[in-house]
């Protein structure tokens, strides 16, 4: 028996396919809608839907823990404290003050890690306009996950037809987070 594609080929090669589903996933997570055409808008759905059904299952699944952290001591302005010391060999240098807090940070089960790694699977890497990252599959825990969280299964995105675009005549859709 001759098996079907479990998947669109979009007229693209596997790499260049999977590049640009898994940026089109990544707008969509960021942003909350993105505008494609139909047939792009169906595959990423499926792959959105996945990964909000993943996040649901693994949102509380963490233990809150203490851990120690050295850090250098600020001054006022916000300046490295420094202090002058003297060395075996009696030459005199400045060493950085350091102090030793404690805070409480999340930390992942096993399962919750391996939905974290199985999303960054899927999603790119993204920097804010600082160029600090953006930590996707903490949005997708703490914000959207919640969110859903009353659903029963699927249905967290929708796909609405916009009409024919207007080069080529592809039939364009916007996918968005309900």
């Amino acid at each position: 028996m001759k098996k079907l594609a479990i998947n669109r080929k979009l007229g693209r090669t596997t790499d260049i396919r999977m590049a640009m589903l898994k940026s089109l996933t990544t707008d969509l997570i960021m942003y909350g809608k993105v505008e494609t055409t139909l047939s792009r808008a169906k595959e990423v759905k499926s792959i959105a839907d996945s990964l909000i059904a993943l996040a649901i299952k693994e949102k509380d699944n963490f233990e809150t823990v203490e851990v120690k952290v050295v850090k250098a001591k600020l001054d006022a302005k916000g300046n490295k404290e420094t202090q002058l010391v003297k060395s075996k060999n009696g030459k005199e240098y400045l060493k950085v003050v350091k102090e030793e807090t404690t805070e409480k940070k999340q930390k992942d089960m096993p399962t919750r890690l391996n939905a974290r790694r199985k999303m960054m699977r899927k999603l790119n890497k993204v920097k804010d306009s600082e160029g600090n990252n953006i930590d996707l599959p903490s949005k997708l825990f703490n914000e959207i996950a919640p969110k859903y969280s009353d659903k029963n299964v699927g249905g967290y995105t929708r796909i609405i037809k916009v009409g024919s675009r207007r080069g080529d005549g592809a039939e364009v859709a916007i996918l968005q987070l309900i």
